[in-house]
């Protein structure tokens, strides 16, 4: 009977860092196709229970179950942006109050930096001319680019559609795939993985879904009582945003504040807005975000920072919003493997109470 290869802890040690790398550069060069692969396969975990409704106990065709599940998906995408366009129109149609007031905003604004900072009129804008010439020099063809973003972002949309669509039909076929890869002493571990990686994926997935809506809500709620316009609208984008990482409140809150000029261009109102966006971030980072998010993927907040980044850098913001469901997915398969336990448990969020490094000394007798 062969014995198992015993290797040494560094070339073990070695060999996981070798596959990190490779993993990562492939991840790195194939980004384009392995994004859209990846938001449609959490898109079907998401729509694995309205699929097993429709085929399992409705007994419709797989083909049927599959088109019908999709659809459903999309029209509720499609809904939702097309409140956001009508609401974007209203906007739209106060451009004209919205530049008046900007202009006004603008105007209050220098005369305050010339009070406070000693800076005149005259210097600040030619310092905004300068800024706004290299911006139009550094930004040739800009439009030829936005076009370009556009046209793909459409087509990764499509792509995730269909993969979404392959995985629901296929999704029997992949099972199969992943048993015949491993021996039948350990079907019942994969099946457990299977499992843990749907219900995590699944919880996660509505755990961004409830958090959306009650930032949504508190967001529209503040800024309502602060008197802006839009307040619902902006709510959701807010709401709808808050899903990207770090620059997604960002955004909001300047899309908050633009949109805010329609009213008035009173600097208490930017006051306000800037007060209620801290608070309802302040709610979502110490108590949704750990009551939510962090307690159905169990991953730290350091190497959640870590994997937002790494995911940022390698496919944006889908990358970065890919991150966090990457990392529990690794996190389940690594628990369940002897030699990989040590790499679950440290992505973890495992606190424990104390711990105290027990040394003997020994005392060579002579």
């Amino acid at each position: 009977m062969n014995q198992p290869l015993t290797l040494p802890f560094y070339i073990k040690f070695t060999c996981i860092l070798l596959s990190l790398i490779c993993i990562g550069v492939i991840t790195y060069i194939g980004s384009n196709i392995i994004t859209p692969v990846m938001l449609a396969f959490l898109f079907t975990v998401l729509l694995l229970p309205l699929h097993r409704l429709l085929h399992l106990k409705l007994r419709f065709p797989i083909y049927l179950a599959s088109f019908i599940t999709v659809t459903f998906f999309v029209l509720c995408i499609v809904a939702i942006l097309t409140f956001l366009s009508y609401q974007i129109t209203d906007i739209a149609n106060d451009f004209d109050i919205i530049k008046k007031n900007a202009i006004s905003f603008f105007n209050n604004l220098q005369s305050y930096i010339h009070e406070q900072f000693q800076i005149s009129v005259g210097e600040q804008k030619k310092y905004i001319e300068k800024v706004t010439n290299d911006s139009v020099q550094n930004g040739s063809g800009t439009l030829g680019t936005a076009i370009g973003s556009l046209s793909d972002v459409f087509f990764n949309c499509m792509l995730v559609v269909v993969f979404t669509f392959l995985f629901l039909l296929y999704k029997t076929h992949f099972i199969l795939f992943l048993a015949k890869l491993f021996n039948k002493e350990d079907h019942e571990k994969l099946r457990k993985i299977i499992t843990q990686i749907k219900i995590s994926i699944n919880n996660y997935i509505l755990g961004l879904i409830f958090e959306m809506l009650v930032v949504s809500i508190l967001t529209g709620l503040g800024l309502w009582m602060t008197g802006v316009k839009y307040f619902i609208l902006l709510g959701l984008m807010t709401g709808i945003l808050n899903l990207i990482p770090y620059i997604g409140i960002m955004i909001a809150g300047i899309l908050t504040i633009l949109s805010s000029l329609s009213g008035t261009p009173e600097i208490s109102i930017f006051v306000s807005i800037i007060v209620v966006n801290i608070i309802v971030q302040l709610l979502d980072n110490n108590i949704l975000v750990p009551l939510i998010i962090n307690s159905k993927v169990k991953i730290n907040a350091l190497f959640s920072i870590i994997g937002i980044i790494v995911g940022g850098a390698v496919g944006g913001i889908s990358g970065m919003f890919l991150a966090i469901p990457l990392l529990a997915i690794l996190k389940i398969i690594f628990d369940r493997i002897d030699y990989l336990e040590p790499w679950g448990y440290v992505i973890g969020n495992h606190m424990p109470e104390k711990f105290t490094w027990r040394i003997r000394k020994i005392k060579s007798e002579k």
